[in-house]
């Protein structure tokens, strides 16, 4: 980058003063070609939280007051990303508690970029969040109700009815973050008109911060990209087909969309943001996450044509880890237990239990060669809760590893 000293100005404004009176043209740079610095920014991320054990466990909600404040003492952080799942998939889904959750948030001191999780919308119609359950013999849900026959969960746990509940709470202003009116772009603003579709999904946005543009996209972990059947049914309802489709298209033009901003503004980074974590079995079969690799397969490529660094924050699994599934055997680490101190992947048992390998790449393999992509898995759900401190710094340029990745590094801050 060319830089423009004070006497090289000073000589360029006397040459145009010359120039004024008929002599020779002067060319001066116009503002854009000098560029400022940004300065050093510092983000915390979070996610899973606050959680229950039960419908009646509140010590995580009474408790994120507190949790909230101790992140507002860290007077780096100017943005709070919350990559979903506002209760855990024990809890029922509520308009008070939805609604409480954000009143909570409001008093977050930065702005909260939120994405949603599977369990305050996608996996409402479990019968454990207070959904119902498919009735074979009569082929009706049989809903969870109160002794009033009020719905447990709003709508019944419909998970459409949920989304939208969520959107009109979270999502009330489209280009603003969920808390603080940070200026941000909505893909219900910034969408394809081919695709009218797209337009409801006020949920995914992009903002540049510190010359890294981050992306959201709904991608709610659990449920296979949210193709299994709601409510149990033995296929899923062509509602539930098109909300897949529909979403999963405007996801992918989203991504679109985000890189080529970022390529077309010189960012030097992205930053996604999703709920899923893409490559946890979680005890199942890989055909459960397989619904997944089409995301998998735009980040892929995306990243290796825009040839910078490319940081994914995922939540979902709960467990803090830090590698890069998008290149076969590359190093891991994961926290062994709630809160310690994370360890290689490959000396965790439980890690393989979980993901069916303890190389990530394993269960999503796809050729995949993309050493410029990291991706991040937010510790969540147990005690003790934290957040991970994001460090930006544009003039940084750290290899690849497992706590930095070029103008990245991050930190684990355990808080209650």
């Amino acid at each position: 980058m060319r830089h423009f000293t004070p006497a090289l100005v000073t000589a360029a404004l006397a040459a145009l003063l010359a120039g004024c009176g008929g002599g020779d043209e002067v060319t001066v740079p116009p503002a854009a070609a000098v560029v400022t610095p940004d300065l050093k920014s510092s983000i915390a991320v979070i996610g899973d939280m606050p959680y229950g054990t039960s419908p009646t466990d509140t010590a995580q909600l009474l408790g994120n007051p507190a949790f909230i404040s101790a992140v507002n003492s860290d007077a780096d952080v100017s943005l709070v990303l919350h990559v979903g799942d506002i209760h855990s998939g024990k809890e029922y889904c509520t308009q008070a508690y939805d609604q409480s959750v954000f009143e909570q948030w409001k008093a977050f001191k930065s702005p909260v970029l939120y994405t949603p999780g599977d369990n305050e919308w996608a996996d409402c119609h479990k019968a454990k969040e207070g959904g119902g359950v498919f009735n074979a013999t009569t082929g009706q849900i049989d809903y969870k109700t109160d002794a009033s026959a009020n719905y447990l969960s709003y709508a019944g746990g419909d998970p459409v009815a949920n989304l939208n509940l969520v959107r009109s709470i979270f999502f009330a202003t489209p280009g603003k973050t969920s808390v603080g009116a940070l200026d941000v772009h909505s893909q219900a603003k910034d969408y394809d008109t081919a695709y009218p579709s797209d337009s409801q999904y006020v949920e995914n946005v992009w903002l540049e911060k510190s010359k890294v543009l981050f992306v959201t996209a709904n991608v709610p972990g659990g449920s296979n990209n949210n193709t299994d059947p709601w409510y149990g049914a033995p296929t899923m309802s062509p509602v539930q087909a098109l909300e897949v489709a529909n979403r999963s298209a405007a996801n992918l033009r989203w991504l679109d969309t985000a890189f080529k901003r970022a390529s077309d503004n010189g960012d030097i980074a992205v930053v996604i943001q999703v709920q899923a974590d893409m490559w946890d079995q979680d005890g199942a079969s890989a055909t459960h996450i397989a619904g997944y690799k089409q995301f998998i397969d735009k980040i892929a490529t995306k990243a290796k044509a825009f040839g910078k660094p490319v940081l994914l924050f995922n939540g979902d699994s709960h467990t803090y880890r830090s590698d890069n599934p998008l290149v076969a055997a590359a190093p891991c680490v994961v926290e062994p237990s709630s809160g310690a101190t994370a360890v290689a992947c490959s000396g965790v048992t439980s890690v393989s239990a979980t993901y069916g390998s303890a190389d990530a790449y394993q269960n999503q393999p796809g050729g995949y060669n993309v050493p410029n992509f990291h991706r991040v898995t937010v510790h969540g759900s147990t005690t003790p809760q934290e957040y991970l401190k994001l460090t930006i710094d544009p003039a940084a340029n750290a290899a690849n590893g497992a706590d930095a990745f070029g103008p990245f590094s991050w930190k684990r801050m355990p808080k209650l």
